[in-house]
């Protein structure tokens, strides 16, 4: 089974329902037979390298919001996290364009290191503050999970990997996504936002049971339920109908 997952490194249902898949292969009895690949997403193309405010003033700034309520919101996106063993740190993230980091996680991908890197970059961003998009930071990221420095040091200073990226972004047109994270097993089944881990878990079994019976790309999201997913106007949970 093969299942395409594009998401941003800045989206924080990105990683929840990274997690929340990872748990449901887990228990997976068929987990071996699993192939997982990381497809590229940029949230806000247009995003500054450093644009000088915190999560919490920019989130009110794109929402018309005020500070206080973007913090009210932030924390409730950081206990979801925790109960998945993650570690938001709101207070010190540093939003920027991840556009260089998905181009790393592209050469991490044709070396076979893809998954490592966006845990890693995930992480970083989320966890412990870093700033993604600067090329020391990349760098030394990528070392970490065993990538080459000097092959990183070289394909940041050119465009290397660049159409890795808009290669990703424009199947993503293609197949219509709206959002992310956005999750295609087997290239016909969808699953849009961070679906909680037994959702995950149905549509595994779901798919294994009637795999290359149907060809159409199909949405196995629940009929009741709440999608979480980011979009490039922000992040948000709808009921869906």
């Amino acid at each position: 089974m093969k299942i395409d997952v594009w998401s941003d490194f800045v989206c924080p249902f990105c990683y929840i329902g990274k997690r929340r898949l990872e748990l449901a292969l887990d228990e997976f009895s068929n987990r071996d037979d699993v192939e997982v690949e990381y497809k590229s997403y940029e949230l806000d193309p247009d995003a500054e390298m450093n644009p000088g405010k915190n999560i919490h003033e920019l989130l009110a700034g794109k929402y018309g919001m005020s500070v206080e309520k973007a913090i009210d919101s932030n924390e409730d996106l950081g206990r979801q996290a925790a109960e998945l063993g993650l570690t938001y740190n709101f207070d010190a993230m540093q939003h920027t364009n991840t556009f260089d980091a998905h181009r790393t996680a592209k050469y991490a991908s044709e070396i076979g290191k893809g998954k490592e890197m966006t845990e890693r970059l995930m992480h970083a961003y989320f966890t412990e503050s870093e700033l993604i998009s600067d090329h020391t930071t990349l760098i030394r990221l990528a070392n970490e999970v065993g990538l080459d420095e000097d092959e990183v040091t070289a394909l940041l200073k050119v465009d290397d990997y660049a159409i890795h990226v808009r290669a990703d972004e424009e199947q993503a047109r293609q197949l219509g996504v709206q959002g992310v994270p956005f999750f295609v097993f087997n290239d016909k089944y969808a699953v849009s936002g961070a679906q909680p881990q037994e959702v995950f878990t149905e549509v595994l079994e779901k798919v294994w049971e009637e795999e290359n019976e149907k060809p159409e790309l199909q949405s196995l999201t629940p009929k009741k339920s709440k999608t979480t997913y980011c979009t490039d106007e922000g992040c948000e949970v709808v009921e869906d109908d």
